[in-house]
């Protein structure tokens, strides 16, 4: 007699019963609908949205941001565990140069640092990969709890969320908790903050429109906020000025990258100084980059430290990280052998992504993948002793999605997963977002290379 094997349970169990209550109901209307009609998020996401939302469980999200805390935790222990404590070591080990390395130190002696960070993961069928960790107050997504607002005005949606008891957390929220905790010395009580949120003036030019809104919404949370280029703020009595407003808070949107500009440079000196002076908040402290850096993933993944974390600490370390190396003449396999970097490199093409250390928004990176073996050797081999590192690729497994038809499709995710400081009964889980692609073949998966975006609701029993 034969007998077969029961089919595997679907990787989302939620998305699974959503899709079916779909298909027996035969639902009207467009369930993006009301996010389309929202100025602020097609701006943001260029109308680009997912037909519903991805759902993570309880146990998920509470083993995925328990294990991202651990991991920040490690990645703010590397100069002492690592470097001799010695910022300055780890900033040139990552890449920074000199003046990005002397700008990041400075800050880090002023104010305080504490989580805040979107995660972009891949998920393996068997758990969360970790693919960046963005640690930075530079993060976007903080029209996420629009969207799961927006979504919500579909009925079919609505009634499944509330008969599943599922919820969302609102991203910004928990920026804006992070930011009260981590400024609280400059933030006045008494009266409303004002935060100024400031880019370079030539970022502004082009991000201005998006931080306007991120300024307005500010008021939801009790701010007056108010978007500015950093060449806008003056100083009199050592205190950041703005349209006539004295500044408590700069919300900061500029990154290192954006500091090898002289100019830049110079409008950042005055910053720095009222917030040596305690005359200001600054948020994120610059460090907070230094920690938010691929290189740093490769440090913590390179066998050499394993010595230095204790057994729980490398249980979460090879739960959540896939094999990460910088490319360098020598390096190490997955399975713990020494092997020449470029041989394993073109040997191993299809299985590897190449990142540089510094870049943000995918830019610079190329998956072996994608390219012929001529390019990859030329990328690879130009990228040896730089900031770069080499990654290993994380197969997504497929999602059920609505296709909008009353059917369901099958779509690959990069999740974004928002940590923040933790609070009394808050474990730091500060909402998410998803992009979707059809093809799981994707390098970059991004609004920019076709995606669409989608939210994120979590709890329930499955």
């Amino acid at each position: 007699m034969t007998t077969t094997s029961p089919p595997e349970p679907p990787r989302s169990r939620l998305g699974h019963a959503y899709g079916e209550q779909l298909a027996r109901h035969a639902p009207t209307g467009h369930p993006a609908a009301a996010a389309r009609e929202s100025a602020e998020l097609t701006l943001a996401y260029q109308d680009r949205f997912l037909n519903g939302p991805a759902f993570l469980s309880e146990t998920e999200r509470r083993a995925v941001v328990g294990d991202l805390h651990t991991v920040y935790g490690l990645l703010r222990s590397l100069p002492d565990r690592v470097f001799g404590g010695s910022l300055g070591a780890l900033a040139a080990a990552v890449g920074m140069d000199p003046l990005q390395s002397a700008l990041i130190t400075r800050s880090a002696r002023t104010g305080s640092l504490l989580p805040l960070g979107r995660a972009d993961l891949y998920h393996d069928g068997a758990g969360f990969k970790l693919l960046e960790f963005n640690i930075t107050s530079a993060l976007g997504g903080f029209e996420n709890a629009d969207i799961n607002r927006a979504m919500l005005a579909y009925p079919p949606l609505d009634a499944f969320v509330r008969r599943h008891g599922l919820r969302y957390r609102d991203t910004l929220g928990c920026m804006v908790r992070s930011m009260y905790a981590e400024c609280a010395a400059t933030i006045p009580t008494g009266r409303t903050p004002v935060v100024a949120v400031v880019d370079t003036v030539d970022n502004f030019a082009i991000v201005g429109p998006r931080l306007r809104i991120l300024a307005a919404k500010l008021a939801d949370h009790g701010v007056e906020g108010i978007a500015c280029d950093l060449g806008a703020l003056t100083y009199p009595n050592g205190r950041p000025t703005v349209a006539g407003r004295t500044v408590d808070v700069v919300f900061r949107y500029f990154l290192p990258e954006d500091l090898t500009d002289p100019a830049s440079t110079a409008q950042l000196e005055s910053l720095l100084v009222a917030a040596e002076q305690g005359r200001v908040g600054l948020f994120s402290r610059l460090d907070a980059e230094l920690y938010g850096n691929k290189g740093t993933l490769a440090i913590l993944s390179d066998e050499r430290h394993r010595d230095l974390f204790d057994a729980a600490e490398l249980a979460c370390v090879d739960r959540l990280l896939p094999w990460t190396r910088y490319v360098r003449p020598r390096t190490t396999e997955p399975d713990g052998a020494r092997v020449d970097t470029l041989a394993y490199a073109l040997a191993h093409r299809p299985e590897l992504i190449l990142k540089p250390t510094l870049l943000h928004g995918g830019n610079g990176i190329v998956a072996g993948w994608d390219v012929d073996a001529a390019q990859w050797e030329n990328e690879v081999a130009s990228a040896m002793n730089g900031p770069f590192v080499l990654q290993r690729r994380v197969r997504p497994t497929a999602e059920p999605f609505p296709d909008g038809t009353g059917g369901v499709r099958e779509l690959f995710l990069n999740w974004g997963i928002y940590v923040g400081a933790r609070g009394v009964d808050d474990d730091g889980y500060g909402g998410g977002f998803v992009r979707g692609s059809t093809d799981p073949a994707v390098g970059v998966v991004s609004v920019g290379s076709g995606a669409a975006v989608g939210c994120v609701f979590h709890g329930g029993d499955c």
